[in-house]
């Protein structure tokens, strides 16, 4: 039953996760946006804020809760199952943090802007989230890429327990 939960909540994780990593990566490989003029990109920019203000949350919230239960029970797969199991859930906290922290203020002043008539540093905040956009998307890439090793890596049984069997083998 527990490897049942456990394959499920993985195959979630993996849908998830990569989900989301994929929806970040679309910024980084559409580099016309990113050439738009002004008044277009911050038009663009708070339409995806209202769509993805809606969508990151329940995603994100889901994503952590699943790979939270992927790292507890992947503990018996081994160290190194666990290890990028718990690593990938790290990753994907950071993506949180960083965007709560760092994107999301400029998300909010992006929001109050009229597009026809720009503050004169607007594009300075544009450049400062895409660079922070881009951290959060190699941290996503990275925890899809730990998930995806974690199941390579996985023979699918519990890993032995060493130290009960050099004790019980020391004893004879």
């Amino acid at each position: 039953m527990v490897s049942v939960v456990f394959a499920a909540s993985r195959m979630v994780a993996l849908l998830l996760v990569g989900l989301y990593a994929g929806g970040v990566l679309f910024a980084v490989l559409a580099p016309s946006v990113g050439r738009m003029p002004g008044p277009a990109y911050v038009r663009y920019w708070q339409a995806l804020n209202v769509d993805y203000g809606r969508a990151m949350p329940p995603l994100l919230l889901a994503a952590i809760v699943t790979l939270v239960a992927v790292s507890v029970l992947s503990w018996r797969r081994g160290w190194l199952v666990f290890g990028f199991s718990l690593v990938a859930l790290i990753l994907v906290v950071l993506t949180v943090a960083l965007t709560l922290a760092g994107m999301e203020p400029l998300n909010r002043i992006a929001d109050t802007w009229n597009p026809d008539h720009l503050p004169a540093d607007w594009e300075e905040s544009r450049q400062r989230w895409f660079n922070l956009h881009l951290v959060r998307t190699v941290l996503a890439l990275a925890a899809f890429a730990c998930l995806i090793t974690a199941q390579g890596l996985d023979r699918g049984e519990p890993a032995p327990d060493r130290l009960v069997s050099v004790g019980v083998e020391g004893r004879r």
